[in-house]
């Protein structure tokens, strides 16, 4: 038998529950993969606690999304993964777990150099990272200013931005700003007199886009003062209000889903993430790791912003 986490209610931590589940078989255009890492994300609380609605639950839920480990069995009609090669997985339910079934399709052969752990940390954040700057038009020449950039998505945002040929003004906390630097942007500390802050940051460069993932008032005040186009505006957490902020939105709770392209770009990030890290362009920041059995704890971390970096669940 298999492990997984599963929820059968939307509450606290504590409804997460550590299960034992059916060996998976592979369908047709599957794979079975035994789970070595599972990513955390935040999306993963928001759907548990409810605070992002999903259709009621009828059978024990699995959780996350984001993942890796070894391809064990394969499905009739797969082509391009073969058993034993190490793959990241994206855009899967029921990650957090110890064997899974997966559409080959949303897999990535990983290169020999890369850990199950930097695998599993990819799919989300750098998916949504590149699919926002790509939708943006980040590119040579741009000065990007970036909410939140010590975050998952930011910091794979910035890694991305600089190897595109942009600079970057990161806004972060007082402890990220190190971090911010070491990734190649100019960091500016949240806090009142930001705008100023990210005015003196720029040196009289004009700031020609924006990404917010912060969802703060004072992020999207300051993006608006500072960049002229409001169709290069966007954010990644804000997304019922953009409409109004005359901003874009990414996912976000936004009601716009987002296009095909726009998909495609998220799923085009992890191979491309995979050859940066195989190249050592492209770094990740990792929290603690725990037990799959502590899924419940990763989750306290995550709500009570008690760690920076990234948390990986190991079955």
């Amino acid at each position: 038998m298999a492990q997984a986490i599963v929820q059968t209610e939307i509450g606290g931590p504590e409804v997460l529950t550590l299960v034992e589940v059916p060996d998976p078989v592979p369908a047709a255009g599957e794979v079975v993969v035994r789970i070595e890492a599972a990513g955390v994300n935040p999306i993963d609380v928001k759907q548990r606690s409810g605070f992002r609605p999903l259709p009621p639950i009828t059978e024990p839920r699995r959780v996350g999304f984001d993942g890796a480990g070894v391809v064990t069995a394969l499905g009739s009609g797969v082509d391009g993964v073969r058993v034993g090669d190490r793959v990241a997985i994206r855009d899967t339910r029921g990650t957090y777990a110890s064997a899974l079934a997966v559409p080959a399709a949303h897999l990535a052969v990983m290169p020999d150099v890369v850990t199950a752990a930097q695998g599993a940390a990819l799919a989300i954040p750098a998916g949504t990272a590149y699919q926002s700057l790509r939708s943006l038009d980040v590119g040579d020449g741009d000065v990007l200013l970036l909410h939140a950039g010590s975050g998952a998505v930011g910091q794979a945002a910035i890694q991305f931005a600089v190897a595109w040929g942009a600079t970057v003004i990161a806004t972060g906390g007082a402890s990220s700003q190190e971090r911010l630097r070491e990734l190649g942007a100019i960091p500016v500390v949240y806090g009142e007199g930001l705008e100023k802050r990210i005015r003196d940051a720029a040196a009289g460069r004009e700031i020609t886009v924006a990404l917010d993932g912060a969802g703060t008032d004072e992020a999207i005040a300051a993006s608006l003062a500072l960049v002229p186009d409001r169709g290069r505006i966007a954010t990644i957490v804000r997304g019922p209000d953009a409409a109004a902020l005359g901003i874009r939105a990414f996912s976000g709770g936004s009601p716009i889903p987002l296009s095909a392209q726009e998909l495609a770009w998220r799923a085009e990030a992890v191979p491309v993430a995979l050859a940066l890290i195989a190249e050592g362009r492209f770094s990740i920041e990792f929290g603690p790791e725990l037990p799959l059995a502590e899924a419940a704890e990763a989750h306290r971390l995550v709500e009570a912003r008690a760690v920076r970096g990234k948390i990986v669940l190991r079955p």
